[in-house]
């Protein structure tokens, strides 16, 4: 039987270099279960390699299992669901970056994921980035990524049990619950 704190899930949201992805794992890591990391992220270039780098070190000795997925997130979910791991997600907005990239339809994919999320039996963590705080962006594809990025934010909110917003490494909850462990 899944208690209530098994089924717990948080959406850890923030500004890029906010320390989001710090307190996430954070987060799953309280939790006491196996963690699970979902990455996101494909090293393109030399910075974006250095990026993934400086986060495998963060994360190594630390007990994380790790599969890099950049568009089948919604599978490797699923896949993970019955390991009584806690999963973290790491980051929805590269996710949708790569959605978007590959021609898929971001909404139905985002649609998916939450309904996903809101069927794990264990613990899920996802981080994603608010977009939406700054300028209207001046071309398209930027308007058409911040929009989406916002529906996406907003349908995987509506489907967790938490929300936290960090800014400046503090965390603030967003979405009521007893509590923000999971």
């Amino acid at each position: 039987m899944t208690t209530e704190s098994q089924r717990r899930s948080a959406l850890v949201i923030g500004a890029a270099r906010s320390g989001k992805s710090r307190f996430a794992e954070r987060l799953a890591l309280g939790t006491g279960l196996v963690p699970l990391y979902i990455a996101t992220a494909e090293a393109r270039d030399d910075e974006m390699a250095a990026r993934v780098a400086a986060h495998r070190a963060d994360r190594a000795g630390r007990g994380w299992t790790t599969i890099e997925e950049p568009l089948d997130v919604i599978g490797a979910l699923s896949r993970s669901a019955s390991t009584g791991q806690v999963v973290l997600v790491d980051c929805l907005t590269l996710w949708l970056s790569n959605l978007i990239e590959a021609g898929r339809d971001p909404d139905a994919e985002a649609a998916a994921l939450a309904t996903a999320v809101a069927g794990a039996t264990g613990p899920v963590v996802l981080v994603t980035n608010e977009v939406g705080a700054g300028i209207v962006p001046i071309n398209a594809l930027a308007r058409r990524f911040a929009d989406a990025q916002g529906r996406l934010n907003q349908k995987i909110a509506s489907a967790v049990t938490d929300v936290i917003l960090v800014a400046a490494g503090q965390p603030l909850r967003l979405k009521p619950a007893p509590e923000v462990t999971l």
